[in-house]
């Protein structure tokens, strides 16, 4: 990566990772404040998605949500580091490489919406639920499908440059 100035660099896409951060936290706290907790409170949107107020203690599918709450403390502090090396490395990316300052600026909205609830209320809160038949996909938010959108961009990014030096 070749330096570029910080103004011209793809920290000018913070706003997108305010933007996402914002958007979760809102809903976040409609959800809280309007629906009743748990699976006898969800609303049944469409024959395979409900909308559900739950609480997750682990991380992604609730991961390690059974353990003691070292965890929160686990996941806070790989999300700061993963927002910190993302913010880094746009810093270092010019403003017009797009594709991977969204992906990084959608990814660090969705962790620091995660970390809010982890620090602020000791838990991260699920509300999207998603079934088929007697399966449910473990529920989740808007923060996480940052998180994952992000992601995958990254990973096609990596097809797409693979694709174009050949």
């Amino acid at each position: 990566m070749s330096e570029v100035s910080l103004k011209q660099s793809g920290v000018r896409w913070l706003w997108l990772a305010l933007l996402v951060f914002l958007a979760d936290i809102g809903i976040k706290l409609f959800v809280m404040d309007n629906m009743g907790y748990g699976w006898a409170n969800r609303i049944e949107v469409l024959p395979f998605f409900n909308f559900l107020y739950v609480h997750n203690y682990g991380a992604a599918f609730s991961f390690l949500s059974d353990q003691s709450g070292w965890q929160r403390w686990l996941f806070t502090g790989i999300a700061f580091a993963v927002t910190g090396m993302l913010t880094y490395w746009m810093s270092k990316l010019p403003a017009t490489d797009k594709w991977n300052n969204i992906a990084y600026a959608i990814i660090i909205g969705g962790a620091v919406g995660n970390v809010f609830d982890r620090v602020v209320h000791g838990f991260v809160v699920d509300y999207l639920d998603f079934y088929w038949g007697t399966y449910h996909w473990p529920a989740f938010n808007l923060a996480d499908m940052g998180i994952c959108i992000g992601a995958a961009m990254i990973i096609l990014d990596g097809f797409r440059k693979k694709d174009e030096s050949q």
